[in-house]
């Protein structure tokens, strides 16, 4: 492994966890509420994008704790996951954005912390494959983000969805 990889440990072991955790729970949220959230325009794809960035963050932690394996490739395996990713946020943006009753300003702010995991993610994955290791920082953001987003969205999923 190499030396920022390695550096890279504790944290790529934590998020593996973590967002496996938060992977289930958010299941089993959407599960209690799956009825409502089935009836609107936008949640199915806002859960299918919640839960490709906390896999994405699963994965590219797991990924970074295998031995030896070089920046580059790591690189290349978070971008073959970011494309998948992003095409599941533009699913889900497209939705948000043609959501009719919200205001245009909420619309935005949906889609923007739905898009900040995979932009995190591809800025770190082709920083990773140029040579660059602080895009390993950015996938640790993007690991860090994902986790956030799909908090925000639990909560909508089991509360927000009720009122």
């Amino acid at each position: 492994m190499e030396s920022t990889a390695g550096e890279w440990a504790d944290f790529n072991l934590a998020i593996a966890g973590a967002g496996a955790a938060l992977a289930g729970l958010l299941i089993v949220a959407m599960s209690v509420n799956i009825a409502q959230i089935l009836r609107t325009a936008t949640l199915p794809s806002r859960a299918g994008a919640a839960i490709g960035a906390l896999t994405l963050g699963m994965a590219a932690s797991c990924l970074g704790l295998i031995p030896g394996q070089p920046g580059w490739l790591l690189g290349l395996e978070v971008l073959a996951g970011v494309v998948l990713l992003w095409l599941l946020e533009v699913f889900a943006a497209r939705a948000i954005l043609r959501e009719e009753g919200q205001h245009a300003a909420r619309r935005v702010l949906k889609v923007l912390v739905g898009i900040l995991p995979p932009v995190a993610f591809t800025i770190g994955a082709v920083m990773l494959v140029a040579g660059a290791d602080s895009g390993y920082g950015w996938i640790g953001a993007g690991s860090v983000l994902a986790i956030v987003g799909a908090v925000l969205f639990s909560w909508v999923a089991l509360v927000e969805i009720l009122r």
